[in-house]
Formats: structure tokens, sequence, C-alpha cells
């Protein structure tokens, strides 16, 4: 029996863990001889599809030249590659780049950067601001700042003495479901009452319930900010990379927020990586004489030189390759086979944008409701990859997934 104790796994239930030996574009091979169809992107992180010939060249390559180096005081090639391409294709006003390696610590240099713009700012006689407001149903990460700008509840209850209090917009809505004016009144209020920023999942809200909202309403929320001089927060975490349909979620609605938070498939999903961006008045606030001024935060691997190798050769392929024409195939792929699916099943909020076709089947709604594992496991035997939230099925393949690998997902989807 294995000592592991893994995420987000009740091992109480028994289930069965497969041992993945390799992988290839949207297939998982097990050491039992099983191909599974990776149908969410193993955590939504790959894009191009597992062991991209590409990024796997940078790895091999980087692995032999410089493992890993001490990255305050020091830079690599590897790390200044990824900034500049970052900036040639990221929001023009965002002109700083700084790494870390996961969505979570991205999302907590966001809040620092945040509260340290305020913090400093006010040193020099501006306002002093220390309120975020977030969105419910909102998901950012599982490390202490994360959960606490996250949805309160089944994930974070147990630590609830950790987490420090947020301001708390209600979701605006799926279709004709919901009241956006709901949510700007609320964001209105919060921001006119001093709030230092909003963090936000740009038109998807991901583990919440792969939950759309209209960029309207994003638009909206951005403007609202804006004349209040709120910071703007997107965690673009899941979202960015062509997931919702464009390189950002954002660009859909026309915004620029002052903080960006990039992870998941900045490396094409191959290496764990992620950066926050942020605009030239969050770094100018910590600028200065003063060493008690600096940003204090990094980790051990900040821009790993492997890492930033992979998130390299991805920027390499934005710019070469045609990656949101297979956006494009893919949403319709999956808008053509949940449109099929609604006309044999009874499924409730059927919706799609980029490379997300979600749904909910069954009664009940919440991460806890329907019972995830035996689904699961009913996939796994039609050798698929489906994790739901609760009662919402989803997909999210890789962009490179065929025809014949997409019906395989929804023929075990349908077959539940």
């Amino acid at each position: 029996m294995s000592s592991i104790w893994h995420p987000f796994t009740q091992h109480g239930l028994n289930e069965p863990i497969p041992l993945i030996e390799r992988a290839e574009g949207a297939t998982l091979f097990a050491k039992d001889g099983r191909r599974i169809i990776d149908a969410i992107s193993s955590w939504w992180v790959t894009t191009h599809g597992h062991c991209h010939p590409p990024i796997m060249r940078a790895i091999a390559e980087q692995a032999g030249r410089l493992d890993q180096l001490i990255f305050a005081g020091f830079t690599h090639e590897p790390a200044e590659a990824v900034a500049r391409g970052l900036r040639a294709i990221m929001p023009e006003s965002l002109t700083r780049v700084f790494f870390s390696d996961s969505g979570s610590t991205a999302v907590e240099v966001a809040l620092k950067m945040a509260l340290g713009f305020w913090t400093h700012t006010a040193g020099s006689g501006g306002e002093a601001r220390s309120r975020i407001v977030v969105m419910e149903h909102s998901y950012h990460g599982d490390t202490i700042g994360a959960m606490s700008v996250g949805e309160r509840g089944v994930f974070n209850r147990p630590y609830d003495p950790l987490l420090f209090d947020v301001t708390s917009i209600p979701f605006p809505g799926q279709g004709s479901a919901g009241d956006p004016q709901a949510t700007l009144d609320a964001l209105e209020a919060a921001c006119a009452n001093g709030a230092a920023a909003l963090i936000v999942e740009p038109l998807v809200l991901g583990a919440g319930g792969m939950k759309f909202y209209a960029p309207e309403v994003l638009a909206a929320m951005r403007a609202i900010c804006a004349r209040h001089g709120t910071l703007f927060i997107a965690d673009e975490v899941m979202t960015g990379w062509g997931r919702t349909g464009t390189l950002l979620a954002c660009e859909q609605a026309g915004v620029v927020p002052d903080i960006l938070c990039l992870s998941k498939g900045l490396t094409g999903g191959a290496m764990p990586l992620a950066v926050t961006m942020a605009s030239e008045p969050i770094f100018a606030a910590h600028l200065s004489a003063d060493r008690a001024r600096m940003f204090f935060h990094s980790s051990s691997y900040t821009a790993n030189p492997i890492a930033c190798a992979a998130a390299a050769a991805n920027l390499a392929i934005w710019r070469e390759e045609p990656v949101l024409d297979r956006v494009a195939r893919l949403e319709a792929m999956l808008a053509q086979r949940v449109d099929a699916l609604a006309g044999r099943r009874a499924i409730r909020n059927a919706r799609v944008r980029g490379g997300i076709a979600a749904f909910e089947l069954g009664e009940g709604d919440g991460y806890m409701a329907g019972d995830v594992p035996a689904i699961m496991r009913h996939c796994l035997e039609r050798g698929v990859l489906l994790r739901p939230l609760g009662s919402t099925i989803y997909a999210m393949p890789p962009f490179c997934i065929t025809e014949t690998e997409l019906d395989r997902v929804f023929e075990a989807i349908a077959a539940i």
C-alpha cells in the first residue's frame, strides 16, 4: 500500500488510484495497459497536449545547462526570455513580472503587492486601505491568503481561524439567472468605502462550479474599481492561455487589470511556474533606497531555470502557431456534443466558452452534491478522466484532442 497522501482525495473511500506511466497528447497511459483520455487537462494545466515536443526539448536542453539559481540578486536567460515574451503579448501597462511557482502563490503575491502599494503610498501621505473585495463562489487557491479571498465553506472551514475578513459581492448569475445589478451595487458600495482591491476570476469561476458570467459585467466591475481607485486583480490562473477563447479572458471585456495572476498554461502545463504581472505604479510604490520598502516575498525555486525554459518554449508556440484557431475548433466541437447530449439527457444550464463545456446533472448544487466518486469511477471504466465539481459535469481537454477522443468523452458522460 502506498504511503502517499493525495490532494482532494478521501482515502477512507478506498477508491482505486491508477498508476500512470506516460502521457502523449490528450492520452494517459496506465501501468495496467489502459489508455485514459485526459478530459480535464490534468487539473486545467495542459494546453497543447502532454509531452508536447518543443516544450520537452526545451526542458531537456535547459536541464543540462543550469538547473537552479537563487533569484534574489541574480538572473538567467530563461527568466529574461519569459519576461520579454510576456511583455510582448500581455497588456502594455503590465510592466513588471514577478515569478513564483503556483496559482495559489501568484494570488498571495498579488494580494501582498496590493496591500504593500497602499501601505507605502499611505506612508507617503496617501490614503490607507486594506479591505479586499471578493466574489461569491470564487476560488483562488489553498494557501492562507488565497483561501481568505475564496468562498468560505467545505474547502476551508477547518482553517477559519487563520483567514482574514473580506467583503463579498454576489455572483452576477449565468444567463437569465441572477442579478448583475446587485453585484455592481455591492461593488460600488465597497469601493466607495475605500476598498483596497477587488480580486476576481474573469468570466468563469472554476472550482466554484464552472460558473459563467458576461463580459459586460466584468467591464462594469473594472469601471467601478477605476472610478474609486480600487486596485483590480485578475486571477487568470485557469482562464488564461486560451481557455475561454482568447489569450486572456479579460480581453473579451476590453479590460486591463492592475495586477494579473498567471500559472497553469504558462508552461503549457509541463512544469510548475507562475507569474504575477503588475502595473508600474504598483512597482514604484515599493521602489526606494530604503530596504524596508522592498517586496518581501520569494520561494526557494522562484523562476527556476528549467521551468522558465518550458514557459519560454510555450511563449514561442503562442507566437508562431495558430493556438487560438485550435481553441475555436475545440469550442465548436464541444458545443456540437453538448447540444447532442442535451437532446438525449436531462441536463441543466448547458454552457460552452472557449475550451470549456459544463452543465449540471441531477439534483442539488455545490461541491459536495452528487456521487462524484461513482461518476469518476464510471468514466475511468470507459477510459475517460473526468472530475465533476459536485453536480457540475465539465470537460476542459487539451487543445489537441481529436474528434474521436471527444466522442469517447461524451459517450462516457451520456452513460452516467
